[in-house]
This record gives structure tokens, sequence and C-alpha cells, in this order.
């Protein structure tokens, strides 16, 4: 499987160095939030709580090779971090008093990312709004457990590593959907964008049990791009 994605992306970039001599290539730097969460297995109900988003950072490098003057190839290699939260509180009444307990158990997991992207731009002029769509495969190379207790305060958070291989997959391979708005900035571009990732690959290998979680996750970032030659 590796290999041959490794063999699809190798053959796309040889395409589309061979699709642009006539058109000016960019390069460009994005940089955001990302709100990961994942998918809940359906059988497990009310058995387990509930999976609230994680929030962490993003960013890329990337180039934006023109197939004509609507649509270009943005092969990116980004940085993400994914991950799930879940958390619990109750009120304990202390003689009148209501103190609210809770604490918040995310799942944090580092990722070198490679979206393989089209971009349609749907105008033209000094703003142009566009769509980008494709596939995307990630891989983990860092994760952790991180925990927080609140009552009246916040307690710094514990951190505990993550081990993977066994039960916990590194790799996932997805699809990324999404909208953006790019203005004219001298010879290059601002832009701001969002998207949306699903990943197709299950995160939790159990043995027997199909344990359905899936990541997923939704972007906000701004860039800027400029054109590197023709």
């Amino acid at each position: 499987m590796k290999r041959i994605v490794l063999a699809g992306i190798v053959a796309l970039l040889g395409l589309c160095s061979a699709q642009t001599s006539f058109a000016q290539v960019q390069i460009g730097i994005r940089g955001g939030a990302n709100f990961g969460f994942a998918s809940k297995p359906a059988y497990m109900g009310s058995l387990t709580p509930d999976f609230h988003s994680s929030i962490g950072p993003t960013g890329a490098l990337f180039l934006d090779i023109p197939f004509s003057d609507r649509v270009s190839f943005r092969p990116e290699v980004s940085y993400i971090q994914k991950g799930v939260a879940i958390k619990e509180g109750y009120d304990l009444n202390i003689g009148g008093f209501t103190l609210p307990l809770g604490a918040t158990i995310a799942y944090q997991s580092q990722h070198i990312e490679v979206p393989l992207l089209f971009k349609f731009n749907l105008s033209d002029g000094p703003v142009q709004p566009y769509f980008i769509a494709g596939p995307a495969v990630s891989y983990a190379f860092d994760g952790r457990i991180r925990t927080r207790a609140s009552a009246l305060i916040t307690t710094r958070p514990f951190d505990v590593d993550i081990n993977y291989g066994g039960m916990l997959n590194r790799w996932d391979v997805g699809a990324v959907g999404g909208l953006g708005l790019a203005m004219d900035a001298g010879t290059g571009k601002f832009f701001i964008e969002g998207r949306y990732t699903q990943g197709f690959t299950r995160q939790v290998q159990v043995p027997v049990v199909n344990v359905n979680v899936r990541s997923r996750g939704v972007a906000v970032s701004l860039g800027y791009s400029f054109p590197i030659g023709y």
C-alpha cells in the first residue's frame, strides 16, 4: 500500500512538471488551527462518553501548479495535530455551595501529511474564491494523552507518551475538501481557507472486535503564495 501511494505521488509530480511549461508556478505557506475529532462506533452508544474536538496547530508548504486558467494541482507537505477529547464533569454540593468538578482527556497525535489537491478557481479578478479537493496520506510521528482536571482552577496538563504499533495505527489515508478566498497582494496572493478532512483508515486495531474509529478534522488557515517561475 505504501509503495503504491509513493508511486502515485511520483507519477503525479512528473505529470505536473511536464504540464507547467506554459504557466507560472507558485509556492506558498499556510498556517492555522485544526479542530480534530473522531467518529464513534454506533454500538458503543451511551456506554462511552461523547467525543469532543481537540484543537491543535497546522501548517504547510505547497506548490500551485496551473493546468489552465481555472484548474491547478496543489501538492502539500503539512504538519497537523489530530485527535479527540473526552470531557466529564459533575457538581459537588458542599454545605450549600456547589463546586463544579471536571476532567478533560485528549488524545493528540502529531502528523506529517501529504495532501494531493486539485484547486478550482471559481472566478477571476482581484478576489478569487476557489474550491480544493483530493486525497491525503498522513503518518503519526508522535502522540500523547493529555489530562487536565478542573475545580475552582484548572490544573497543569499531565502528559503520557503514546507507543504506536499494535492497537494504534500510525498511517491514515483520507480525503480533503475545502473552500478558500484569495486576494491579490503585489506579485503574490493572500488567502484564507477552510477545509474538512475525513480519514478512511481505522485508527484502533483490536482483534475480533471492529472498532470503527476514524479521524476527522476541520481546519482554518491563513496563507500567502508567490510565483517562482514559468
